[in-house]
């Protein structure tokens, strides 16, 4: 069975959007990738770090969902990363009301042995030294290494974030990100300059109006499925990336036709994850449920014309 490494938070979130608001929930960019990425038949495991706040409970529903948590530290007396954030009537723009970086400000990822030799890592969104650290610790090259970022990093840790890049295949970021590192406002403008950067393959993200892959001067568009319920935007993203590393470590073929397969899986997880807050959708998925979107996405996308 391939094997998925994934580095990225494991969080509290405490999340209030106009549907409504929660207190501490599970979160963390780590904790979505593997609940989406626990859709495939593989081996993943988690590299992250919680405090001894952290319930006994969300481990075991990682173990269950077949995760590796030898990855993940417990720091005794410390106390796990916490995010609370407000989003607008449109869901796509908030406000970051409390960031407490607790145990993850001194975090020093510990790659664990077996994982040392994974097919396919993920590199959720942490800072570009805590990224470029897991991957000095493999043992041999990933098949495949994708970076997850944001504008936060391109702010404040910019050459380190350009210096991962040159050891990656694949960015996921969004549409206001690409035009932040590239500097150019057309995103195939923007794509063209981030491969330059590094990345062979480079997604861009846009939340409700779907996602982009383009490599070379090949491009790929793949629609987000319009849903009658949208709660919480939170994690989406990470849900998305998880879908399509997911993919690419089961199927083993890292093909640019491929990947647009592993779009649509992950824009199809991804849009489970919003239809209720934090992680609770994706904890309650059924293979079913999974396979019945696929074809609706299907549906939305296929067509015949004549040419």
């Amino acid at each position: 069975m391939n094997k998925l490494l994934i580095v990225g938070t494991v969080a509290f979130d405490a999340i209030e959007t106009p549907f409504g608001k929660t207190d501490k929930i599970l979160g963390g960019a780590g904790t979505y990738i593997g609940l989406s990425a626990s859709n495939f038949n593989l081996q993943s495991a988690i590299v992250s770090v919680v405090g001894d706040d952290f319930p006994q409970e969300h481990l075991d529903l990682l173990t269950s969902k077949n995760i590796d948590i030898s990855g993940l530290e417990v720091v005794k007396g410390g106390k796990t990363f916490f995010w609370s954030g407000l989003y607008h009537n449109d869901l796509n723009s908030r406000d970051t009301l409390i960031t407490e970086l607790n145990v993850l400000a001194d975090f020093q990822p510990k790659v664990p042995q077996n994982f040392k030799t994974a097919d396919v890592v993920m590199l959720g969104n942490l800072h570009p030294l805590v990224q470029a650290s897991v991957l000095d610790q493999m043992d041999v090259k990933p098949k495949l290494v994708v970076l997850d970022t944001m504008n936060f990093w391109m702010d404040c840790a910019l050459p380190e974030l350009l210096a991962v890049m040159k050891r990656i295949d694949v960015i996921t970021i969004n549409d206001e990100e690409a035009r932040q590192l590239s500097g150019e406002y057309s995103l195939v403008k923007a794509a063209a300059k981030i491969h330059a950067m590094g990345p062979k393959f480079v997604v861009i993200k846009k939340g409700e109006h779907g996602a982009l892959l383009f490599h070379d001067s090949q491009i790929f568009f793949a629609p987000a499925l319009p849903l009658e319920d949208v709660f919480d935007p939170t994690g989406a993203g990470d849900t998305f990336a998880g879908g399509f590393a997911g993919y690419i470590t089961q199927s083993e073929n890292i093909s640019f036709e491929n990947m647009k397969n592993a779009i649509i899986y992950g824009s199809n997880l991804a849009s489970f994850c919003v239809e209720k807050f934090g992680t609770e959708r994706m904890v309650a998925l059924k293979k079913d449920e999974v396979i019945a979107r696929l074809q609706q996405f299907k549906s939305l996308t296929q067509f015949d014309i004549e040419i």
